[in-house]
């Protein structure tokens, strides 16, 4: 049955065997109704990382024995196959026969018995829940209020009966009558949900009413548009929620408002509500999806009114047969066919109603003029990530056209003139090969939405910009040395949201920003760029600054919006420091994320002065600091003179959410952290330095701070939080903390020694983080040290013989020589 709960229990079963480990490899691929080998295959290596070796390969047999290698190479696996509509050939997709010999399992998830049997599984059926089971699988979701109820009670009971036993309905009636405490409601539920049920025969047919219940249930016609949209995706899909959101808002699905992030905050609201009510399944912070049998519900309702037309991923190589494109057909979605092409002939019957048309992520090379005659009410038209290299002049005439995504069309090079399409209001070119503006988008004034991230764009025309005076989405290639903005094109734009884009130097940057505080306009999302940076940062983070190449600021401060949360400081040689007196990132308050990279001039990244004692400090939020290719960098923070005695402490704010520092090719430090820092950096969870010369030890203590506690006093480093400390190709590191300091992290679970660093000799000591202990026969419970087996076995161990034996059994061998470039790679 749909519904009753083997995807569900498949998961579990999936997340068990990954716990255990009994196998090398467990491999959840999803089949769904419309089968195809060569997807499968595709899924199969890409759920072994090796789509790429596969992909080379067109023909279906060698592919076979590749694939099968590819699962032999894998070794014991349990390769688990869901939602398995028909008979699979192992022999023709490649896949081993499990057997008692390789001790391969293959488990897969079926509404057919008939399936079962044929590939010779062994059957296992999974029933309906019993009454007592639904009952409390039903309480478990509609809420602690409506279970104190006893009034409700018996008739909570009678429409759990009607759910027949299958989590699904149950969970999403369940959601649909969440919190409805009054009793005349659930007795109309009840009612409702027997006609439906007692007008069908089928049992499918008895889940799909129980699920239309819940949609009915939605009472608003737009949310019910929303939810109706979402199974124009194919089957078993992951939609990402930003991504969906926008398509509301494309739709109109979301009424406008002042604001493009007030309709993104309605979307969120209508994403959880959907959520809530169980017809969207959460996977993650950022996808949802739809289960096969209420994607079933939705497009038994789209076969009606409005009529869809939903053929995606079903691997089509040529469009619907022309009696499908009926008169009256509102919505067409042809998204992710691996080989569809439009051929040239016209399609015969007009759309007079058709206002979306989704041809995303297939292979089409061409359109032919005649095509959107026949579409005369077209709104949205996406073309994304298709081959095509121009488009028909005809596309000039679709007067109603107010949404045109052309996104990752790597082989477009030019369009029609735009002049004509008045009622668009958001054009997608991001990742496009074009070189030109289009013409006639300066009459485009309704436009509030326009990506132009394209790195062939040869200029941005002046004058262009503030004709456009309702853009609240706009960005631009920050890479592209051709596109620099001036300051007073973007002033006009006063109702800019999101923005992304370059400013040739910092007096125009500052302009830009003063025109900013005068309207009184805060971004609310920006990539921001001043000069050219040679760096390309794939980042989360809303609230993006990055300064390169500019070598001389003149004195003038950097007009930064201060709710900056990352900045990228690269090539700019005649910095000293970051922060100091006269710098504006000292009231960088909300920087969560600073890298620092190829700066030839920096000797700190925080210079303590007059300043320190005020607020707000400096990095006080900063949670991750990237420094590469510093020469001259000696310390994290210099204290100038004046700023107190060597051991007084930075201001307690200062890097106090700091959790990873990474350290690459900064010759002239000696000490990383100082002890007096360390108060600081309690939450610290992250320590990687490579490549840094001169180091001589991580954790240091100054020589007034030894003569303060004697010579045999212990100097205890505490960094409480500390996880992870790599150390690689530092030639002159002695040791990891001062000669007579231990270390207190407890929390510590990793010590990485990577080859190059033949003077570090000695693993401090450890105590406890709680009690005094013996921080001689002492290690973190959860402790790991991987490094060579040479230098595992040059350490000396003489002043404290008892360490090495708790040490010991906590060595791992490190096999890899690579480690800390790949680790590189991913913090960078």
């Amino acid at each position: 049955m749909g519904g009753v709960g083997k995807t569900t229990i498949m998961k579990h079963i999936h997340n068990d065997l990954l716990k255990e480990k009994r196998f090398e490899s467990v491999i959840w691929v999803t089949i769904s109704k419309d089968f195809n080998v060569i997807k499968l295959q595709d899924d199969i290596a890409s759920a072994l990382n090796l789509k790429e070796d596969l992909a080379k390969e067109g023909n279906k047999v060698r592919r076979a024995a590749i694939l099968s290698e590819m699962l032999k190479r894998a070794g014991k696996h349990a390769l688990i196959l869901d939602d398995v509509w028909d008979k699979v050939s192992l022999e023709e997709v490649g896949i081993p026969e499990p057997s008692g010999r390789n001790g391969c399992k293959l488990v897969l998830t079926t509404r057919s018995e008939h399936v079962c049997k044929y590939m010779g599984c062994k059957v296992i059926k999974v029933k309906p829940l019993s009454e007592e089971e639904a009952l409390i699988l039903f309480l478990n979701k509609v809420g602690p209020n409506i279970v104190q109820n006893p009034t409700i009670m018996p008739t909570l009971k009678l429409v759990v009966n009607e759910c027949a036993g299958l989590p699904l309905t149950i969970v999403v009636v369940a959601g649909t009558m969440k919190g409805e405490d009054d009793p005349r409601i659930w007795k109309i539920a009840l009612k409702e949900l027997k006609e439906r049920i007692a007008k069908v025969e089928e049992v499918e047919a008895e889940v799909i009413e129980c699920l239309k219940f819940s949609f009915d249930h939605l009472k608003d016609g737009k949310v019910k548009s929303c939810f109706l949209y979402c199974a124009l995706y194919p089957e078993d899909f992951e939609i990402n929620k930003d991504e969906i959101i926008e398509c509301w808002i494309d739709e109109r699905f979301i009424d406008e408002m002042d604001t493009r992030q007030e309709m993104e905050d309605k979307g969120l609201a209508i994403l959880k509500k959907l959520e809530d009510n169980c017809l969207l399944e959460n996977v993650s912070s950022a996808k949802v999806k739809m289960h096969d049998a209420v994607r079933d519900m939705a497009l038994s309702i789209t076969s009606i009114n409005p009529r869809y037309m939903v053929q995606a991923g079903l691997e089509l190589e040529e469009l619907p047969k022309k009696e499908q494109w009926s008169p009256d057909i509102e919505k067409v979605s042809l998204m992710l066919n691996s080989k569809l092409e439009i051929p040239t002939e016209v399609l015969p019957t007009k759309c007079q109603l058709l206002t979306t048309l989704l041809l995303q992520h297939n292979p089409i090379k061409k359109i032919p003029y005649s095509f959107f005659t026949n579409m005369p009410c077209l709104s949205v038209l996406n073309l994304s990530a298709t081959t095509i290299k121009s488009l028909p002049n005809s596309i000039s005439e679709l007067k109603n056209l107010t949404t045109l995504l052309l996104r990752g069309c790597t082989g477009l090079r030019d369009l029609p003139c735009l002049s004509m399409l008045q009622e668009l209001k958001k054009l997608d070119l991001c990742w496009t090969s074009i070189e030109e503006v289009p013409e006639g988008m300066d009459m485009l004034i309704n436009l509030r939405y326009i990506d132009l991230e394209v790195g062939t764009l040869k200029e941005i025309p002046a004058g262009l910009l503030p004709k456009l005076v309702h853009l609240q989405d706009l960005s631009f290639d920050v890479t592209n040395r051709q596109t620099s903005l001036k300051a007073e094109e973007m002033e006009p734009l006063k109702k800019l949201e999101c923005f992304e884009g370059r400013f040739e130097d910092i007096n125009e940057f500052n302009k830009f920003i003063s025109s900013m505080q005068k309207s009184k306009k805060n971004l609310i999302k920006y990539n921001l760029q001043v000069g050219i940076a040679p760096l390309f940062v794939n980042s989360t983070i809303d609230k993006r600054l990055t300064i390169g190449g500019v070598h001389k600021w003149e004195g003038e401060l950097i007009r930064h919006p201060i709710e900056t949360q990352e900045l990228n400081v690269l090539e700019c040689d005649y910095l000293r420091s970051l922060v100091d007196d006269n710098s504006s990132f000292k009231n960088a308050i909300d920087l969560r994320f600073c890298r620092i990279l190829w700066c030839e001039g920096i000797e700190c990244v925080v210079s303590l002065s007059s300043f320190a004692s005020s607020s707000p400090h400096p990095f006080q939020s900063l949670e991750v600091l990237v420094l590469q290719d510093l020469p001259k960098l000696s310390a994290l923070i210099i204290k100038d003179e004046g700023f107190g005695s060597t051991s007084t402490l930075a201001p307690a704010a200062t890097f106090s959410h700091l959790k990873e520092i990474v350290i690459i090719n900064c010759s002239s430090m000696k000490t990383l952290l100082p002890h007096w820092l360390l108060p600081n950096l309690q939450n610290l969870e992250t320590i990687f330095v490579t490549e840094c010369d001169e180091l001589v030890e991580i954790l240091g203590a100054e020589t007034s701070e030894v003569e303060e506690k004697g010579s045999d006093a212990l100097i205890k480093f505490h960094l409480p939080k500390l996880i992870d400390l790599t150390l690689s190709k530092l030639p002159n590191l002695k040791r990891i903390c001062s000669k007579s300091g231990v270390m207190v992290c407890d929390s510590l679970k990793v010590i990485n020694v990577v080859p190059d660093c033949d003077k570090l000799k000695r693993i401090p000591p450890f105590v406890p983080l709680i009690g005094n202990g013996q921080p001689f026969a002492y290690a973190p419970p959860s402790l790991i040290i991987n490094s060579t087996t040479e230098w595992w076995k040059s350490l000396e161990w003489d002043d404290h013989p008892n360490f090495q034996n708790v040490l010991q059994p906590l060595w791992k061998q490190l096999w890899y020589q690579s480690f800390n470039i790949l680790f590189i790679f991913f913090i960078l």
